[in-house]
C-alpha cells in the first residue's frame, strides 16, 4: 500500500522506511551481545512500545509510509508474536503500510509445502490486518540446496496460497549471510513471471544498481514496480534513467507511478525522514536536479549507517533517533547498538548534518559529546 500523500494527489515516487524497534532504559543491564543472543520472550518485556509507535508516527508525518516488521525491525532477532504485535499495532495508526511474511512462527519445517504453508498464512495475516506482505527471503531454501526450479516451485505455492497482492524480497548475504546463493539461475525473473496480477512488484536489496535496473527494466511494462532496498546507490535509482512518469498501476487500491525508476524501502529513510520528504516532493515539483542533490546528501548517510559489516546497519539508525531527542536509549535487541564504535557514529551523524537530517544541531552535539565524555562508543564487534 503506497504512503499517504504528503501534498495531496499522485507521488511522484512511492517511499516505505524500514522502522526500527526503540528498547528500554532497562535493557542496558541485560546481558545479551550479538554472538551471545538473547531469547526473544527475554527481549520483548523490554520494547518501549510508545516510543516505537511513535518513531511510526514521525515516519507518517513525514509522508512515509511504514515498512513493518522487516530486518531493520529486528526480524531476525524477535519472533513472530513480536512481529504480530508490531503489524497489529502500526495498522492502528491509519495508515499505508506493508509488512514482511515470514516462517518464524513455527519451530521448524520438514518439506518445501510446509514452508511455502508456513509463509502465506502469515501473508494472510497481513492482508487481515490491512497491509501489503512481502515474502521474506527464507534461507531453507538455500541450505536444502535448491535450484532454481526448487526456488520458482516454492514461489509458486506462496503465491498460489495468498489471497491479494504481495512483494517479493531479495534480500543479499552482505545482510544475511546464510542467503548467499539465494535465486539461482533465472529463478527471480521467473518467479516475478509467476501472477503479475498479484506479485506486484518486488523491494531487492543486493546494493547492486546495474542488477536493479535490469529487473526494473524487465518488469515495468506489465505495471510491477521495483523498491530499492539499496541503501548504497538509492539516489540515481529513485531519480531513474529517465525521472518523467509514464504511467501508473496500483498497489492496494492506491495509485503507483510507473517509468524507469526505482521506489524506495530504504532503512535509511528511518533516520532521515524530513529531508527525505523534501527531496521527493521536489521531484514531484519537477525540480530534479535540486532532488538528486538532496538524495545524493542522504545517500551518503546511507553509506555510513551501512558500511560493512552490512549487518550492523541497525546501530547507526537507533543512534540518530535518539541524537534528534526522539528516544531515550539507542538499545537495540542483543546490543546490537556496541558494534558501531564512536568514529562511525560521529561520520554518521557528520553525514546527518550535512543532509539536514539533524533536527537541534546544538542539542544534538551536546548530546554526542556527553556519550563520547562517558566513555561509550566501544564497538565489541567487528
Amino acid at each position: 500500500m503506497s504512503p499517504p500523500p504528503s501534498r495531496g494527489g499522485r507521488e511522484a515516487r512511492t517511499a516505505f522506511a524500514a522502522a526500527h524497534v526503540v528498547m528500554k532504559p532497562s535493557y542496558a543491564e541485560v546481558d545479551h551481545a550479538p554472538d551471545r543472543p538473547g531469547r526473544p520472550d527475554e527481549i520483548a518485556p523490554h520494547i518501549d512500545w510508545d516510543a516505537t509507535l511513535d518513531q511510526r508516527r514521525h515516519l507518517i508525518e513525514h509522508g512515509l509510509g511504514v515498512a513493518e516488521a522487516m530486518d531493520t525491525a529486528q526480524r531476525n532477532e524477535l519472533d513472530w508474536a513480536v512481529a504480530a504485535e508490531l503489524i497489529r499495532r502500526t495498522a492502528s495508526l491509519g495508515a499505508g503500510f506493508v509488512a514482511g511474511a515470514s516462517s518464524d512462527h513455527v519451530d521448524a519445517v520438514g518439506s518445501a509445502a510446509e514452508l511455502a504453508e508456513a509463509v502465506a498464512w502469515q501473508a494472510g495475516e497481513v492482508v487481515r490486518a490491512g497491509g501489503v506482505p512481502i515474502v521474506l527471503a527464507q534461507p531453507w531454501l538455500v541450505r536444502a540446496g535448491f535450484g532454481p526450479d526448487d526456488f520458482v516451485a516454492f514461489y509458486a505455492d506462496v503465491v498460489d496460497r495468498v489471497d491479494g497482492e504481495l512483494l517479493i524480497h531479495w534480500l543479499g548475504p552482505m545482510f544475511l549471510p546464510a542467503l548467499a546463493g539465494y535465486f539461482p539461475g533465472d529463478s527471480f525473473d521467473r518467479v516475478m513471471d509467476l501472477d503479475p496480477e498479484k506479485v506486484r512488484g518486488c523491494k531487492i536489496s543486493l546494493l547492486d544498481p546495474a542488477l536493479e535496473r535490469r529487473v526494473r527494466e524487465r518488469i515495468v511494462s506489465r505495471g510491477q514496480i521495483v523498491l530499492t532496498g539499496d541503501d548504497h546507490h538509492f539516489a540515481d535509482l529513485i531519480v531513474g534513467d529517465d525521472p518523467a512518469i509514464d504511467g501508473w498501476t496500483s498497489l492496494a487500491g492506491r495509485p503507483v507511478a510507473l517509468g524507469r525508476f526505482s521506489h524506495a524501502l530504504l532503512g535509511v529513510l528511518d533516520g532521515v525522514a524530513a529531508p527525505a520528504r523534501a527531496a521527493l516532493d521536489l521531484l514531484a515539483d519537477g525540480d530534479v536536479e535540486e532532488a538528486r542533490v538532496r538524495l545524493a546528501a542522504l545517500e551518503r548517510v546511507g553509506r555510513v549507517a551501512f558500511e560493512p559489516p552490512t549487518r550492523f546497519y541497525k546501530a547507526g539508525l537507533a543512534f540518530l533517533a535518539w541524537v534528534n531527542g526522539r528516544q531515550d536509549t539507542f538499545l537495540l535487541p542483543n546490543h546490537l547498538e556496541r558494534t558501531r564504535d564512536l568514529d562511525h557514529l560521529r561520520r554518521l551523524f557528520d553525514a546527518a548534518r550535512a543532509a539536514a537530517a539533524v533536527d537541534d544541531e546544538a542539542a544534538a552535539a551536546e548530546r554526542l559529546r556527553a556519550f563520547a565524555a562517558a566513555g561509550q562508543g566501544e564497538s565489541t564487534t567487528s
